[in-house]
């Protein structure tokens, strides 16, 4: 009996052993061998990288491990490889943020701020360029150019960053303290180092007055979160005292607020699509407007730096017939974006989809061109539009001279 029960028992352990041997086995085969000495991985669907790459990668990691001249972090490696993987894309607005670059990123505008006194806009290669330097600014008195481009900030390369709020961010700072800032100015071929003393700068994206012969004219300098309010009671007083005609100006403006340009158009045009925006997938999203619209003739000023946001104000009106374009082809940005935070705090902001006018074209790379062409005298090539006196200013003449045939 005594026998039997050692038998017995010696057999169920011998089950028991070979259990755990062959869920091992298994495991091993089924899992790899990672499933007992667990490491992190990084995984792709079949067939959409090529093993070579993959190879490729390994190597590169462990030459730079054993070979570069400093200790190597693996995790400082992953994180250029992740910022890589938007570079690639070649498109200026798709760009990888740091948890420190996201921070900054998010952080509410006021309607002041502490920094040098510039507007600017991103270049077509994703270089922060000066539009203008602010009168009496820090960055006017510094002798910072209209074209100018950042490419550092306080020794840091930006070069790279792809976002010029970003680029703005890092150059403001406290009241009086001291930013910085290397150019490289396109004029000239060469760098130029300035060291600028930041002060507050109050915003103003709106400027109006009321030409001679009753003509309205409204300077949208930028697309914030304010501007439609503004625009709308400018306009309301414009109104109020009989104006006959209205020019709005979007010369420099680099865009801004897509729900703010909306809201303008919305006053400006008849009822129909004022915008759309179509994904890879063909989802598409679309603006209206509804029956109400301003009477009145109208021009747009637009120039080269008409971007995004003065670029939809500009198709509508455009498409609509509402108003007369004046000037030169606009930027060319029909793209959008939205950013998207990752789990650490770091962030990416990536392109989703593209615009389109009203009749159906996107004017990404292509622009808009004006109905009536008209270059500055060449005199002010590097000046800003808002620095141009009024009576050299042919574009703003051109227009008065359209509106008042108009309004006879």
């Amino acid at each position: 009996m005594i026998r039997n029960r050692k038998t017995v028992l010696g057999l169920i352990s011998l089950v028991i052993a070979t259990a755990i041997i062959s869920f091992a086995i298994s495991a091993a085969v089924f899992y790899g061998w990672n499933y007992f000495n667990p490491k992190y991985q990084i995984s792709f669907e079949p067939g959409t990288v090529s093993m070579q790459n993959i190879v490729k990668f390994q190597q590169v990691k462990r030459i730079l491990e054993r070979n570069y001249y400093q200790d190597v972090n693996d995790n400082n490696l992953l994180e250029g490889a992740i910022a890589g993987m938007a570079d690639s894309l070649k498109d200026p607005y798709t760009v990888y943020f740091t948890k420190e670059q996201m921070a900054a990123f998010t952080e509410e505008i006021s309607g002041s701020y502490v920094g040098i006194g510039i507007s600017i806009t991103l270049d077509k290669d994703g270089l922060v360029t000066v539009i203008e330097p602010f009168e009496n600014s820090p960055a006017k008195e510094a002798g910072v150019l209209k074209g100018d481009k950042i490419i550092k900030v306080d020794d840091k390369d930006v070069s790279g960053l792809r976002d010029e709020d970003m680029v703005v961010k890092m150059i403001r700072g406290q009241e009086a303290t001291k930013v910085k800032v290397t150019f490289y100015r396109p004029s000239e071929g060469r760098t130029v180092d300035l060291v600028i003393t930041r002060k507050t700068i109050k915003i103003e994206n709106i400027k109006s007055d009321i030409l001679p012969g009753g003509i309205g004219y409204i300077k949208l300098i930028k697309f914030d979160a304010e501007i439609n309010n503004y625009f709308q009671s400018t306009l309301d007083k414009m109104l109020a005292k009989g104006i006959k005609a209205l020019i709005i100006d979007v010369r420099d403006n680099p865009g801004g607020r897509y729900d703010q340009v909306v809201a303008i158009a919305d006053r400006l045009v008849p009822k129909g699509i004022i915008v759309y925006t179509e994904d890879k997938y063909k989802k598409r999203e679309t603006q209206y407007s509804d029956a109400k619209e301003l009477n009145l003739p109208m021009a747009l000023l637009v120039n080269g730096n008409s971007a995004s946001a003065s670029e939809i104000l500009a198709g509508a009106l455009k498409d609509y017939k509402k108003a007369v374009l004046i000037g030169t082809k606009t930027f060319g940005k029909g793209l959008v974006q939205t950013d998207f935070p990752l789990a650490d705090g770091s962030g990416i902001k990536v392109t989703i989809a593209r615009y389109f006018t009203p009749s159906g074209v996107c004017i990404q790379g292509i622009g808009i061109q004006p109905d009536i062409e008209v270059q500055l005298d060449s005199r002010y090539n590097n000046t800003p539009v808002s620095q141009v006196p009024a009576k050299d200013d042919g574009q703003l003449q051109k227009a008065v001279e359209v509106l008042k045939e108009k309004i006879k």
